[in-house]
């Protein structure tokens, strides 16, 4: 049975957030400041190990998945030295951006969305939406009040709000949105990166936990950076797919 296929949580989770929770775990453990201080600095292994795995996940993907997770390395690859080489909003563990992050947005948008899509988070969309928010909302109340996560509940909050208004993509947001939280806990309890004490270290009024709770808010630009790239390449593709959609809506309506 394929990831697509499956009808009930455990098949449909191990199968696409499972693996990639798992990667996230391991792939960061090899970078952690704990494996270069009881053996020697892995992060090159680290880096191999990506190219690897991401060659044969993008080889596996449909043309159109295939192409948008190109657009996420392109995009993540800008936007990591923009925001933390250029403006120092947060660090890595050796004061650059380790060729492996790039690669790993890509993952991460592919991981997500694949669960949306399996046959269980189709059938559950309601249900899913709820818990997901549920703990999305404990989560950032947790860092506000016990780390004074300011920074992080505003995001987690701006991000919700918008949600409201976006049924279809929701869900891909909301699974997102835990899905960077588990990759931030893990990166920053290794210490491959590092948050400062307030926003980006430029907006004093916001303190900020390390990691800040909402961050994932900036996770969606990448969303929409590679929907933007694939519709301006794709035009006459996406206009077709935008009307037969229009069509669907009217008369599921009727």
């Amino acid at each position: 049975m394929s990831a697509v296929t499956a009808k009930t949580f455990f098949p449909a989770f191990f199968k696409t957030l499972g693996i990639l929770f798992f990667y996230i775990f391991l792939g960061l453990l090899i970078d952690s400041v704990y494996v270069k201080e009881s053996y020697k600095d892995l992060q090159w292994l680290a880096n191999l190990i990506m190219v690897v795995v991401f060659s044969i996940t993008l080889f596996k993907m449909p043309p159109r998945i295939k192409e948008q997770l190109i657009y996420a390395v392109l995009i993540g690859f800008v936007g990591e030295y923009l925001f933390s080489v250029v403006l120092k909003m947060y660090t890595y563990r050796l004061q650059n951006v380790p060729h492996y992050i790039p690669m790993g947005h890509a993952l991460v948008y592919a991981g997500v969305l694949y669960f949306t899509k399996t046959s269980y988070a189709k059938n559950n969309i309601k249900i899913i939406e709820k818990i997901a928010t549920l703990l999305i909302i404990t989560y950032a109340t947790t860092f506000l009040i016990f780390k004074f996560d300011v920074f992080g509940f505003v995001m987690t909050a701006a991000t919700l709000v918008i949600l409201r208004n976006k049924p279809r993509e929701r869900l891909f947001y909301l699974i997102m949105y835990l899905a960077v939280a588990y990759l931030e806990i893990i990166g920053t309890s290794y210490k491959c990166w590092w948050w400062p004490t307030t926003a980006w270290n430029v907006i004093p009024f916001l303190p900020s936990a390390n990691p800040p709770s909402g961050i994932s808010f900036f996770y969606f630009l990448l969303d929409l950076g590679c929907l933007y790239l694939y519709k301006k390449r794709h035009k006459v593709a996406w206009s077709r797919m935008k009307n037969i959609r229009q069509i669907r809506l009217h008369l599921s309506n009727q």
